[in-house]
């Protein structure tokens, strides 16, 4: 008997050994990006689908300092990456710029993109923006930013006699693509002690994303008049008292969402993740006394995209376990895809941040109801706002060019030199930091 289990037990450890032996080694992935989310998403999607045998290889470098891009490149050039991420201030050197030669076509990891997109109704700015020079997608994101004008209910009372998005929305010409009504709310605003805006950078983005053309056009330096008229814009919310004078970003911005600013402001203009992840924290008191309605002109402000490199979808196993990924963040419309959980802020259980997201198949579907919003759904202003955003006008400079611009838009308005010398000024700096 004693002879018997040893021989089976001999058999029991020989199976264990050989299984072991045949089991695959785990296909490292090697992903880069900018911050924890599109990481997260990533190591939820493993998580989820446990018959992927990959193992995550994370590098995250925070953009501070201009940090991460290099040290991506390096690695691109190395052949170091499987997917990364780029946002919107530098999509563009990923997607067609400088670094474009390392990022694959979706369609190259076997992704049926054109009907894909269809599907999901993805916003056809962001394809746009993630498409290479020959026209091919090679990213995509997962978020919607296109903008809306986010006020303040009650400040909205006092003026307009109404909080109603219809009614605020007429007022400041929503949806006019024009700003003749708006500067007339601005008076109006003035007229009632209340400032329209909280300072010139919540119009600059809107200004900046819908203008016809980017900054570099045929290798040289372009002004397009829409961003010229910033100086016009500035130089009169300054000078009207139509704002508060506040640049964003700054703890007298912070103070103006909660209406603890030098006089009430009626909104700002901004994406959804403006309301989760700043002005929902920087609220107060004013908590649930906000709501969205149409912009003026259509805009989108920043965004995520995700990439996967030309190595990744040269490589057999890499390219199946990519294009998994690739899909269930930026295209996958179910019930149980990334896109479905972000809008209806359950990627970690219920309870968590709604956003807009870029398929607009998800979000006809998806409860885009906020508190902070008083209770207003969300998605019936958010998803027109992406389809009437632009991303034809960007190019992979605008970060630096953005900052050149404003500091001297900024001097302009506040009377430090004239026009002139601050178009003159802005060309001269253009010219000797990048060459243009």
């Amino acid at each position: 008997m004693k002879k018997i289990l040893s021989v089976m037990c001999a058999l029991l450890v020989a199976s264990s050994v050989f299984g072991a032996a045949k089991k695959a080694t785990p296909v490292t992935i090697n992903l880069w990006a900018f911050t924890d989310e599109v990481p997260g998403m990533v190591e939820k999607y493993l998580a989820n689908n446990p018959s992927v045998n990959a193992k995550l290889n994370t590098t995250i470098i925070a953009t501070t300092d201009g940090a991460y891009q290099p040290a991506l490149n390096e690695a691109l050039k190395n052949g170091e990456v499987d997917l990364y991420a780029a946002e919107a201030a530098f999509i563009l050197k990923y997607s067609k710029g400088d670094m474009s030669e390392f990022a694959a076509p979706y369609k190259d990891f076997g992704i049926k993109i054109d009907k894909a997109i269809k599907d999901a109704d993805i916003a056809s700015y962001t394809v746009d923006i993630g498409s290479n020079e020959k026209g091919q997608v090679v990213g995509l994101g997962y978020q919607a930013t296109g903008g809306c004008f986010i006020y303040n209910r009650s400040v909205a009372k006092k003026v307009f006699g109404s909080d109603d998005p219809k009614t605020v929305q007429a007022a400041i010409g929503g949806g006019s693509q024009s700003w003749d009504k708006f500067w007339d709310a601005a008076k109006k605003c003035a007229d009632n002690g209340v400032a329209i805006v909280s300072g010139d950078g919540d119009i600059w983005h809107a200004i900046e994303n819908s203008s016809d053309k980017g900054w570099i056009v045929d290798d040289q330096l372009y002004l397009d008049p829409k961003r010229e008229a910033f100086l016009d814009v500035s130089k009169n919310l300054t000078d009207n008292g139509w704002s508060n004078k506040t640049q964003d970003w700054t703890d007298a911005w912070y103070a103006d969402m909660a209406e603890l600013g030098a006089k009430p402001v009626l909104g700002f203009f901004g994406p959804a993740w403006l309301i989760n992840y700043v002005m929902a924290g920087n609220s107060k008191d004013t908590y649930g006394d906000w709501a969205v309605c149409n912009s003026p002109i259509g805009f989108f402000w920043g965004g995520t995209w995700v990439l996967g490199s030309k190595v990744a979808a040269k490589d057999k196993n890499k390219k199946a376990i990519c294009k998994g990924i690739i899909e269930w963040i930026t295209l996958d419309t179910s019930n149980t895809g990334l896109l479905y959980h972000w809008a209806n802020g359950t990627l970690n259980g219920p309870g968590g941040t709604k956003d807009t997201v870029s398929s607009g198949t998800v979000m006809s579907k998806s409860d885009g109801k906020l508190e902070f919003l008083g209770g207003q759904n969300m998605f019936d202003y958010f998803v027109p706002a992406g389809a009437y955003a632009n991303g034809k006008n960007l190019t992979q400079y605008d970060e630096e060019i953005n900052s050149i611009w404003r500091d001297q838009v900024r001097a302009y308005a506040n009377g430090q030199k004239s026009r002139a010398d601050a178009i003159k000024d802005f060309k001269q700096t253009v010219a000797d930091k990048l060459g243009y």
